[in-house]
């Protein structure tokens, strides 16, 4: 592993304040909302269609804490954009959001590093105000949204209804879900390096993290990763690629349903893993079970080291919650099984005790994991 410590020049342009929320291309978009909202504990948020006055598609707006996602679908289904991109990638994510402040800055520099503006600088308002937005494009079709806020005081966006909660998932357990973590964007082979330029010169991020297939392989495949972050480094977005191996990596399947580069998993941070977990589980998700021998290996590794691990070693073994540690502190996390029918998109739950990495010791057992499900797809 490579943790980088030079963020280079600070930018002057403007600035990214967090992820603000996700956007999924998706066949059915009351139906996706509607499982994050009983499987996940979201909430729904807000809505738009037909009964707002848009015919062209709909969109879902379900809320955590902190985490927003967006499910849209077109009414008709070879509507645009929308229905190509379900018919090539299935459900996915299209956008990935931001909050920023000066929006115009951070557009314009974009575009002198030679961005493609998918949308260029709009004004919406209501009677909550006026909000500026902009996106351009990233990796395979996925695009960066640019919204600045300080001028809206809305529940999403002009043109969205609010919606009533879902008193049935409201009785469940709750998820106990608190923010994005990192969104991590798979591609294809000796794609990554140039992805990560883009991210340095279009956005200013940096590097924060990276690791390579001589670090994390198993017996049958590897990958390669780097870590961009924003300069305040609360928003950081993995980029992966596959390494040559034996048979078929998870990054290559990916890429192969998905049908190009694209958002692989989102992490989504906990200050209670193991309450999120059990909560979870009682409302039917299913987590990825890591090899039995993981927790004997790791409790001689623990056993030689000074971190001290607050939770209940047998409760984590218990849930398959997988640990990775260093000498400042350790991390909690877990994967779900994949979201939709097509093994592309799968969600991760993570909770941090001073520790930012990315669970690169647990990298092997979560590879072995999923090459136990590609073996059942007939895809190892």
């Amino acid at each position: 592993m490579t943790s980088y410590t030079d963020k280079g020049a600070q930018p002057t342009n403007g600035r990214f304040l967090a992820f603000d929320h996700l956007e999924f291309f998706v066949g059915n978009a009351k139906q996706a909302a509607s499982y994050y909202v009983t499987r996940l504990g979201f909430q729904p948020l807000a809505y738009k269609g037909l009964e707002t006055g848009e015919r062209g598609f709909a969109s879902h707006v379900v809320r955590q804490n902190q985490i927003t996602l967006v499910f849209t679908s077109a009414y008709e289904g070879d509507e645009g954009e929308f229905g190509a991109h379900v018919t090539k990638h299935g459900d996915g994510v299209k956008a990935i959001a931001f909050a920023v402040e000066n929006l115009e800055g951070i557009l314009q520099h974009a575009r002198q590093m030679g961005a493609q503006v998918v949308r260029d600088l709009w004004t919406e308002e209501d009677g909550d105000g006026a909000i500026k937005g902009a996106s351009i494009q990233t990796y395979g079709d996925t695009v960066h949204t640019f919204l600045d806020r300080s001028s809206y005081r809305g529940l999403f966006l002009p043109g969205f209804a609010p919606l009533p909660d879902d008193e049935l998932a409201r009785n469940l357990p709750p998820g106990g879900l608190d923010f994005i973590d990192h969104v991590v964007g798979n591609q294809a082979d000796g794609e990554m390096e140039s992805v990560a330029d883009w991210y340095e010169r279009v956005l200013q991020f940096h590097r924060f993290w990276s690791v390579d297939d001589a670090q994390l392989h198993t017996e049958y495949s590897a990958l390669r990763s780097i870590v961009m972050a924003n300069w305040e480094e609360n928003i950081k977005l993995p980029i992966n690629e596959p390494a040559a191996g034996k048979r078929r990596s998870q990054i290559q399947e990916y890429v192969d349903y998905y049908k190009g580069a694209g958002v692989q998993h989102v992490a989504l941070n906990t200050q209670d893993i193991v309450a999120s977990v059990r909560s979870l589980q009682a409302r039917g998700v299913h987590f990825l079970q890591v090899p039995a021998a993981y927790y004997e290996i790791l409790r001689s590794k623990l056993r030689g080291s000074q971190v001290r691990i607050a939770e209940d070693l047998r409760v984590l073994e218990q849930l398959k919650i997988l640990i990775d540690f260093d000498e400042e502190g350790y991390l909690l996390q877990i994967f779900t099984q994949n979201m939709q029918d097509r093994p592309t998109l799968f969600l991760e739950l993570i909770q941090r005790r001073n520790h930012n990495g990315f669970g690169a010791g647990n990298f092997q057992a979560l590879f072995q994991a999923i090459e136990v499900e590609q073996a059942k797809r007939g895809n190892l």
